[in-house]
């Protein structure tokens, strides 16, 4: 398994669609977290973001920034980022060739979850990076004091922000596996993340009441759980209170293991032409 993880790693240092994907997630994060909140703030300028008010852009507020995009936006980067990594080798025809080497499936496979793991480490520690040093340049151009969150609260965030950007991940495989194919599975992740969940939560949920009981055991709802939990400001889309933040890491550890668990049983049992 270990020279699977390797190779998976080379393949997705090598493919130029990891690097675009990182690009977008850390400008997505730098526009809607900082850019133009702080524009509205240094304008003076009414708007749904301005009542954040300067404190929330500084560095103490790191750990909750950086995790607000998780639920939805940033979250379903890394499912497209999952989907490739699996799907691709449906849509190049390569399982053959890759299996023919040696490693059995499930061996590629957990090499790929692996990879997949590790690279969402890699995007949330980019996200926090970029967070640190705009709300450290936001500090010095206000001249406001440079407070940084405790070295619990960031390794706790980074473990929190890392369990849902892997979960994400961990879908895109499934739905990559379930479907083989790479279009298919981006568009209907895409479709569940920014529309389904979003749409059960502000229109279903209100009126009918076993919809909001069940929002309670959905991954969207308990990642935005989480991350308010740990300071993301409750206007940011997917956020929520749904449950409390012990209940949602529990919740989103589970979708975890289950997507890929379920990935692993159709790899085996299905025909990978």
């Amino acid at each position: 398994m270990s020279r699977s993880f390797r190779a998976e790693t080379v393949k997705l240092v090598r493919r130029p669609a990891t690097w675009l994907l990182l690009a977008i997630t850390l400008v997505l994060s730098l526009i809607f977290t900082y850019v133009f909140p702080y524009a509205g703030v240094a304008g003076g300028t009414d708007g749904p973001n301005t009542d954040r008010g300067l404190p929330a852009l500084l560095p103490d507020q790191l750990v909750g920034n950086s995790l607000g995009g998780l639920p939805v936006f940033l979250g379903a980067i890394l499912l497209i980022l999952g989907v490739l990594t699996v799907g691709g080798e449906y849509g190049w025809g390569t399982w053959k060739t890759v299996l023919t080497q040696g490693p059995t499936r499930l061996e590629v496979y957990a090499g790929k979850l692996l990879a997949l793991a590790a690279a969402a480490l890699a995007v949330v520690l980019a996200v926090f990076a970029v967070g640190a040093v705009a709300s450290l340049l936001i500090a010095s151009a206000e001249a406001q004091p440079v407070t940084w969150p405790s070295a619990g609260d960031l390794l706790t965030g980074i473990g929190a922000g890392w369990l849902i950007a892997t979960m994400w991940a961990m879908l895109g495989a499934v739905l990559a596996v379930a479907l083989r194919a790479v279009a298919l599975p981006v568009g209907l992740g895409l479709v569940w993340m920014l529309a389904v969940q979003n749409l059960l939560a502000a229109i279903a949920a209100p009126l009918v009441d076993w919809v909001a009981k069940a929002q309670e055991g959905l991954p969207g709802p308990n990642a935005g759980s989480l991350v308010v939990a740990l300071g993301a400001p409750r206007d940011v889309p997917g956020a929520t209170t749904a449950v409390g933040g012990g209940q949602a890491a529990v919740v989103v550890a589970a979708y975890l293991v289950g997507f890929a668990a379920v990935g692993a049983v159709l790899l085996r049992r299905r025909d990978i032409g």
